[in-house]
């Protein structure tokens, strides 16, 4: 059993609040929006939190409620007495919560991602990718990982070199591997993505042919590079992701909202020919190819 002690963060310095949690013994903090503040694009390093901010520290139950608070008082201000909110919290494997409702998923004509648990596909012609959930982004339910999962259903990559820059939970890279990909090279700016990354191939069964690198990276050129991640990075990358493409090759960008894909593609248009922009919601996906 555990419980939370919830308060908002109002003008107390981040910093300070969770230097005192931690050290009264919370297991973890998260910050919430207790409006509907959208908090887009951080750059690389950064934790932008929104103006009406709630903290939320949970502990075991070991500790005592009444104690914690009293000694969060000391350390913030007498006012958290007043406006915290402490509740218990059941004890659950909150990961296989997730899985009960995460099914398989197809995109486009055979590729799959499935949790490791679920019966394969009828399909006897299905690619399938296992993955769960983890704490590296990419499982194929948001629009831009899904996007990027038809694209690469779409093209041809048998024997092909591919870079995934930005892989996350490689999601991506492995799957280029199960469409007959020869190699990829998974790059992140985060340990534990590229971490994630090798677990990942591995339970695949791909491992040998996967390469992790951390950025910044000394890319080879490849047949066909996939960069999932946001829009500003993408218009700042787009030397070194023109660079990883050989003459010839496909270039996969997402990661974008719909609105933002003119300033993406005109920061590639000097040297790619845009093939299509697919979209899905409010997200797209820019499908290029580097001109000879």
């Amino acid at each position: 059993m555990f419980y939370e002690i919830e308060f908002p963060l109002a003008s107390l310095n981040v910093d300070a609040v969770e230097a005192a949690l931690l050290e009264i013994g919370a297991s973890s903090i998260t910050y919430l929006d207790r409006g509907d503040e959208p908090v887009l694009e951080p750059k690389p390093g950064e934790t932008p939190l929104w103006s009406d901010t709630v903290v939320r520290a949970l502990f075991a139950e070991s500790h005592d409620p009444a104690c914690a608070l009293s000694q969060l008082a000391q350390r913030l201000g007498p006012h958290i007495t007043a406006c915290a909110r402490v509740r218990g919290v059941e004890t659950r494997a909150w990961e296989r919560v997730w899985l009960e409702d995460w099914k398989s998923m197809r995109f486009g004509r055979r590729l799959w991602v499935c949790p490791s648990t679920a019966q394969p596909p009828q399909d006897p012609d299905a690619v399938v990718v296992r993955l769960d959930p983890g704490l590296a982004f990419g499982t194929g339910t948001h629009p831009t990982t899904a996007l990027c999962l038809q694209m690469l259903d779409a093209l041809s990559l048998s024997g092909r070199e591919v870079i995934d820059y930005g892989c996350g939970s490689g999601i991506l890279g492995i799957a280029a591997l199960k469409l007959g990909a020869a190699h990829v090279t998974a790059v992140d700016l985060d340990p534990q993505a590229l971490t994630a990354t090798r677990e990942n191939a591995v339970r695949n069964g791909v491992s040998a042919d996967l390469e992790t690198q951390e950025v910044p990276a000394a890319l080879r050129p490849a047949h066909c590079v996939v960069a999932n991640i946001l829009a500003g990075p993408l218009i700042e990358l787009a030397p070194i992701l023109s660079a990883a493409c050989e003459n010839g090759a496909d270039l996969l960008l997402s990661g974008l909202l719909k609105t933002q894909a003119y300033a993406v593609k005109a920061a590639y248009t000097s040297t790619f020919d845009i093939v299509q922009v697919v979209g899905r919601d409010d997200w797209c996906c820019i499908h290029a190819r580097r001109a000879y």
